[in-house]
């Protein structure tokens, strides 16, 4: 029998957990796939907002991997400086079908190396620091550049998902998952991109994100100046 199409969700300690949850609510349900979700130490893993996910398998005891799916948050930033991390972001990629990420797990993508070149997608915030390792920031929700599928924040994730869905297994299959999991965003404001939200809002949000940013900031510039 052939084997199971295998995507690799990989995980880091602060992450957003709805940029992990909403595509693996999607790509489970695609058929021929197993999915595995493994981190750095294996075990358990804490999100940003606290809630924790167990029996996690550590990255090194990973074989292989036809798609790689790494999501964004809070702790990209560290997970990016740690190099026993990195080393296993890298060697699962080099050899898979696809590499995908949603929101800033792009910078993690870029930092190791494997987006240079590509037009790539990361939350709106963010997604300068992209062109820092050699990607071109693209602000579309979902970005495809070859083999590589990536995008904006959080939200974001279910369309990326559903994008790789019809690529692995048709666009009839991908509908009938969206149809089951009823994604049909219908949302009270119109505030989802910073083009068309208030400015009042846009300023509050870059506020909240500022310390962020700057962190983002600093470790890259020490990443690359110290390539």
């Amino acid at each position: 029998m052939a084997q199971p199409f295998r995507i690799v969700f990989i995980l880091y300690p602060r992450l957003t957990q709805l940029d992990f949850t909403g595509p693996y609510e999607v790509l489970a349900r695609v058929p021929g796939v197993e999915t595995v979700i493994a981190s750095k130490d294996g075990g358990a893993l804490k999100t940003e907002m606290g809630l924790t996910f167990a029996d996690l398998i550590k990255l090194a005891d990973v074989d292989r991997a036809d798609m790689i799916m790494i999501p964004g948050g809070p702790g990209q930033t560290d997970a990016m400086l740690d190099p026993d991390f990195m080393a296993e972001v890298k060697r699962l990629g080099e050899s898979a079908k696809y590499l995908t990420s949603v929101c800033t797990g792009s910078l993690i993508l870029a930092a190791a190396g494997l987006l240079a070149g590509k037009r790539a997608g990361s939350h709106w915030a963010y997604r300068e620091l992209l062109s820092n390792f050699g990607a071109v920031p693209d602000d579309a929700r979902v970005v495809r550049d070859g083999n590589v599928i990536t995008g904006g924040g959080v939200t974001a994730g279910i369309d990326i998902a559903l994008t790789i869905a019809a690529e692995l297994a048709g666009d009839d299959v991908a509908k009938m998952i969206q149809l089951a999991i009823e994604y049909a965003p219908a949302p009270p404001f119109n505030s989802g991109r910073p083009e068309i939200a208030e400015e009042k809002t846009v300023a509050a949000v870059k506020q909240l994100f500022s310390g962020f940013a700057q962190q983002r900031r600093e470790a890259i510039e020490r990443m690359v100046g110290g390539a």
